[in-house]
């Protein structure tokens, strides 16, 4: 990896964990960045927020494990099989592409309001969904689920040669009884394998933040703790 220069953001209160506050180290934008470098710094426990990658770095919280699975050696759980057959029996369909050219806001700004109006991201804005939609140094692809023929869930992912990294899935608030951000992951790891991905990246694991619980599910896992990658289940 080429020699890189990063800055390191003002503390300010975590999102995730009300007693800490967060700090996070970033590329400085005027570097240049390609899907390659980012796959690097995948590796580095970095993800992407708009045209930009970074990292926690909490002078005294290590809170954030960034998740990775392995396409081929993934094995659902028994519950995870339970869903997919449900989904299956009403005719669920996904589709991963990357026409990015619909106007998804609605459906997004639909899954704020229901989901996270004490969260950092209410209100929605167009503009943040933007920013995890482009990006012009990666390919942005979209997983698409779709019930009754009507798109209901969207799981935007960034592609490296070498891995899918799940950014941000949103739904229909009148379809949560199918679970569609677990079906996401169900079916991205689907995607993976039959693309010969090597990875499939989570973003990051909090083990006291109940929105992020569900992530542990999917195993064998790696989490990225204190510089190494360790293997679970």
């Amino acid at each position: 990896m080429a020699e890189l220069r990063f800055g390191l953001s003002a503390p300010a209160p975590c999102s995730y964990l009300s007693q800490q506050q967060e700090q996070l180290v970033f590329l400085l934008p005027e570097q240049p960045l390609d899907a390659a470098l980012y796959q690097q710094l995948l590796q580095l426990n970095f993800r992407r927020s708009g045209e930009q990658v970074y990292t926690p770095h909490c002078p005294t919280c290590q809170a954030c494990q960034s998740v990775r699975i392995t396409p081929t050696q993934f094995k659902p759980s028994r519950s995870q099989r339970r869903l997919l057959q449900k989904a299956a029996r009403v005719s669920w369909r996904y589709q991963l592409d990357d026409k990015l050219s619909q106007d998804y806001y609605a459906l997004f700004a639909a899954y704020i309001g229901h989901k996270h109006q004490d969260g950092s991201m209410y209100p929605p804005a167009p503009e943040q969904l933007n920013s995890m939609l482009n990006c012009s140094w990666l390919k942005v692809r979209l997983l698409k689920q779709y019930y009754n023929d009507q798109l209901v869930a969207l799981t935007i992912v960034d592609e490296t040669d070498l891995a899918f990294s799940a950014v941000y899935t949103f739904y229909q608030p009148a379809v949560s009884r199918f679970s569609p951000g677990i079906l996401a992951v169900l079916y991205l790891i689907q995607c993976a394998a039959q693309q010969q991905k090597d990875w499939l990246y989570l973003g990051y694991q909090i083990d006291e933040c109940q929105k992020m619980a569900y992530k542990a599910a999917f195993l064998p896992q790696q989490r990225f703790i204190q510089g190494q990658w360790h293997s679970f289940g």
